[in-house]
């Protein structure tokens, strides 16, 4: 199988290193944002769980828009913190044009799932948003003849590829159910936002015939002093 190489005038450019400091300001921002509300509810002595999600009850249908900001724990905050800097990043970097889907996808449509059929509890925590984005990049990867998908796919395994267990009721206190809808929910959006957010190929002169390529592009005849072309 040959894997295509991102062709480094796009990967260097001061307009792709741009992006990059965007995608950690928008992560770093996020994360901000749930410290901030965590220290208020310290600071207030509120608890968590009147914005959890509360599975078929009216009052836990605004948890699906706030259980993710909130958590229950000091230990809890810090658990979500740095996978949500590292993947979130390396959502927003790797996948602009994808992120706009699955960020709302994941966020939304986790939590809808929890409501309709999670346990009776109380589910709250930004470990959904942790598990949608693991199983996005990782799956990502797998399907995409791109070394930097493949490689951020390896490492993303490699870091976080225990938390499949969590998807498992294994563990009292801990909402499993928030993880497998999320993880699936990746995987699906993963496959079917496959074709988005190809990084230009870097080509050579020798590559193919003279004429066009499968995406309608001329190629550089062999032995041409004609440019690499994207």
């Amino acid at each position: 199988m040959q894997f295509h190489v991102p062709d480094p005038a796009f990967t260097g450019s001061e307009q792709t290193r741009a992006h990059f400091r965007l995608a950690v300001k928008i992560a770093f921002g996020f994360l901000a944002l749930i410290w901030l509300i965590y220290l208020v509810q310290w600071g207030l002595d509120l608890g968590p769980e009147p914005f959890g999600i509360r599975p078929r009850q009216l009052t836990g249908l605004l948890g699906i828009v706030f259980a993710p900001l909130v958590h229950g724990s000091f230990a809890h905050l810090i658990a979500n913190s740095a996978p949500l800097l590292v993947l979130g990043t390396a959502m927003l970097f790797l996948y602009p044009n994808s992120a706009l889907r699955v960020l709302p996808a994941v966020y939304l449509g986790t939590g809808i799932v929890v409501w309709l059929f999670g346990r009776e509890s109380v589910h709250l925590g930004a470990s959904g948003l942790v598990y949608g984005l693991v199983s996005y990049v990782f799956v990502a990867g797998l399907l995409r003849r791109d070394r930097r998908a493949i490689a951020t796919s390896l490492v993303v395994s490699f870091m976080y590829g225990s938390l499949a267990w969590g998807v498992l009721p294994t563990r009292s206190g801990v909402s499993w159910e928030t993880h497998l809808a999320a993880a699936l929910i990746g995987v699906a959006l993963a496959i079917a936002l496959r074709r988005l957010d190809i990084p230009p190929h870097k080509r050579y002169v020798w590559e193919g015939e003279e004429g066009e390529n499968d995406e309608g592009n001329p190629r550089a005849r062999p032995g041409s002093d004609a440019p690499d072309r994207i």
